[in-house]
């Protein structure tokens, strides 16, 4: 079974971090870069999905790409 591509995916579908976040996601930014920008509100904030676990949703994120990552 093949793993599901990002643009195969619903836009209601959660993604953790390191699905987000290139090598293995399609946000070409760093960890850090990602968490100040989720603070300022210039990226998509997460859903908290328990104490220490956060996501995003498919939908935000490209949304995200589509106004251009920089």
């Amino acid at each position: 079974m093949h793993p599901m591509r990002f643009d195969d995916l619903p836009d209601d579908a959660l993604l953790r971090e390191k699905q987000v976040l290139h090598p293995n996601g399609p946000v070409p930014v760093s960890r850090s870069t990602w968490w100040a920008g989720v603070r300022s509100g210039r990226f998509p904030q997460p859903i908290r999905l328990g104490p220490r676990t956060t996501a995003w949703r498919v939908g935000d994120i490209r949304a995200l790409l589509k106004g251009g990552v920089a």
